[in-house]
């Protein structure tokens, strides 16, 4: 009985011991470049999946129209796009992160549908307000308004139907896109705090 308690004692003592061992001796893969923990996308998308699943808003404040698209237009190419590239152009910043940032215009592997167009644009939503942990997807949700999120998360709900000429030409690269302001955009994230209407 005194050895049992004895092993449970070093056991407790030693996995503690060894873990820290583990991350202290520079063999966690930290680095883009390292391949991924065991079952770290298991351990990642689960969580984030359900925490979505509970906080989703399945009916968006604002209408899919032509406005929305144009509007969520000039904000993707301003905010989003250096991550998740243009029309036919990838990014590429996106491709180098870890895991690498979707580029949304695209189909999926499987071809038949674009990007995220096949998920809820309240998922989308709440990727743009909260960010994803460990992944490089920032929180817009001190930088945009409520409105904004939701103009460009219904953008790229309807990412796969016609879009009007102007929303694709500001996707295309061929007008400049505006900043949250409303005025051209200079390249620069904008860091400001949410403007309301």
């Amino acid at each position: 009985m005194g050895r049992l308690i004895l092993g449970i004692i070093i056991g407790i003592i030693l996995v503690p011991l060894a873990g820290l061992a583990y991350f202290k001796f520079g063999k966690v893969p930290v680095a883009v470049s390292d391949p991924p923990f065991p079952s770290e996308r298991l351990l990642t998308h689960v969580p984030l999946g359900a925490r979505i699943d509970r906080e989703l808003v399945k009916n968006p404040p604002i209408q899919p129209n032509e406005e929305t698209f144009v509007a969520g237009a000039h904000i993707y190419a301003d905010q989003c796009a250096v991550c998740h590239g243009f029309h036919g152009k990838r990014s590429v910043v996106g491709a180098h992160e870890f895991p690498d940032a979707p580029a949304l215009w695209e189909k999926h592997h499987t071809g038949a549908v674009v990007c995220v167009s096949d998920d809820p644009p309240g998922e989308t939503y709440w990727k743009v307000a909260n960010g994803i942990r460990l992944t490089g997807m920032p929180a817009y949700k001190e930088v945009l308004t409520d409105t904004q999120m939701w103009q460009v998360s219904l953008l790229l709900a309807n990412a796969d139907k016609p879009l009007p000429p102007a929303a694709v030409a500001v996707l295309n690269g061929e007008t400049a896109p505006q900043s949250p302001a409303g005025q051209a955009s200079t390249g620069q994230a904008s860091t400001g705090k949410p403007q309301t209407k």
